[in-house]
């Protein structure tokens, strides 16, 4: 394929600076879904995208797709502290070799917008010394303050082994810290995680969110969900008392423990309500469970025993679903509860607000950007499951109070999150300077 090299592009009478962008993420597009394609738009700029999958396609809405491939697996018995640098290398190496390929076919890019966090980027300025390095700074480990050490209950498996574990932590943010010898600058979705970073590097961080589509998440008066069970079919209706909680696995770190624990006395207060839940059952974050069984099962248990067999039939384990039904979960919400702890903040609660959501989520530092309490939702402390239930079941019990937290919880987000009026024009001029 002929690449355009750096020069001066004449389009409708403009003169345009022509850019070649080179995008990385292991699974491309990931958090530049809206991004790469926007910039691939604009006829003034050639953009590629190294990634990991390799499913035949080339191409990619104006992106040209080139595969990396890993060299050689992980040392058998490496030190377990080095284990993860050393994934990460191989990994940056598969990306320098494919860099040295790339560049002799004559593409040489001035701006590379990377996701560093498996180590892809980090010796592409050895190939491409020229060009700007531009990271998406999505999380800077600590062993106090955000995840590690948050939960009392779990602590007994972290401090096992809790000096080898700060150990790990230390070593793990060295990939972090080489990139910051070589990044130009940094883009964050929320303030909170731009915040978990250290200076210098800190100042050179842009706070910009990924962005929600807030044309196509809203709210939907009409929207059913049909529900199988082993009763037979269902449809749910906005006339029903819905509960929703999501998470792209359940597992403790997004509170699942919590909310499980909250049902019994939730239930009995709503006789109506219908509980479904969203999640695999492996762990994309955290500790794995000790007790060889999926945390989602070990904490449906712990509670089974409280819960009648007549409320336990209405709860709904909808495991993984495709996004449109995802959507019309959101949709059709009665109260949406979304906990976390100190970490990463999800797209689900955005997409939750966008929807016009109810929602009561954890008073814990990622979400007070977004939930203001009694304005934009309702928070409660993490570790408090019975104030959890009261919360939800007062909410459930005023419909006043839910049209006007879901309506100012859509309006935040359409002028602090649009994906087009907001987001998008900022990361594109964030690519450009």
């Amino acid at each position: 394929m002929g690449l355009k090299l750096h020069s001066i592009f004449y389009y409708d009478d403009l003169s345009i600076n022509i850019m070649n962008i080179l995008f990385i993420h292991q699974n491309f597009p990931g958090q530049f879904k809206h991004l790469a394609p926007a910039l691939a738009a604009d006829p003034a700029h050639t953009v590629v995208a190294m990634t990991m999958r390799n499913d035949g396609v080339t191409h990619w809405q104006g992106i040209r797709l080139v595969p990396y491939y890993p060299q050689r697996g992980s040392t058998p018995n490496i030190h377990p502290w080095l284990g993860d640098f050393e994934t990460k290398t191989i990994r940056a190496e598969a990306c320098f070799r494919l860099a040295l390929k790339l560049r002799d076919e004559g593409f040489n890019p001035d701006v590379i917008v990377a996701h560093p966090g498996w180590g892809e980027s980090l010796f592409l300025k050895e190939v491409w010394p020229k060009a700007k390095l531009k990271i998406y700074s999505e999380f800077y480990y600590h062993v106090e303050g955000t995840d590690i050490g948050f939960d009392p209950e779990f602590s007994d498996e972290e401090q096992a082994g809790a000096e080898d574990q700060f150990c790990r932590v230390r070593l793990k943010n060295l990939n972090n810290l080489l990139h910051f010898e070589t990044a130009e600058a940094g883009l964050s979705p929320t303030e909170w995680q731009a915040s978990t970073f250290p200076e210098p590097f800190r100042s050179k961080i842009t706070v910009i969110h990924d962005g929600i589509d807030t044309q196509v998440i809203r709210p939907n008066a009409q929207v059913d969900l049909t529900l199988n069970t082993a009763e037979g079919s269902r449809i749910l209706t906005k006339a029903d008392e819905v509960v929703t909680f999501v998470g792209r696995n359940l597992e403790p770190m997004r509170g699942y423990h919590i909310f499980m624990r909250s049902l019994p006395e939730l239930l009995k207060a709503r006789p109506n309500a219908v509980i479904l839940i969203v999640g695999g059952d492996e762990v994309s974050y955290g500790i794995k469970p000790t007790q060889g069984d999926s945390w989602k099962n070990i904490f449906a248990k712990e509670v089974r025993s409280d819960i009648s067999d007549a409320d336990w039939k209405r709860i709904h384990f909808l495991g993984k679903v495709p996004y449109p039904i995802f959507l019309s979960l959101l949709q059709l919400s009665t109260v949406h509860v979304y906990l976390t702890y100190p970490f990463v903040l999800s797209w689900s609660l955005l997409e939750a607000m966008s929807a016009g959501c109810a929602i009561v989520a954890s008073d814990t530092a990622p979400l007070r950007e977004a939930i203001h309490h009694d304005q934009t939702g309702r928070l409660v402390g993490f570790f408090d499951p019975k104030a959890l239930a009261q919360e939800v079941s007062q909410l459930l019990g005023d419909a006043e109070a839910r049209v006007r937290l879901g309506a100012q919880a859509r309006a935040f987000v359409e002028a602090n999150y649009d994906l087009k009026a907001v987001c998008l024009p900022k990361q594109i001029q964030w690519v450009l300077s």
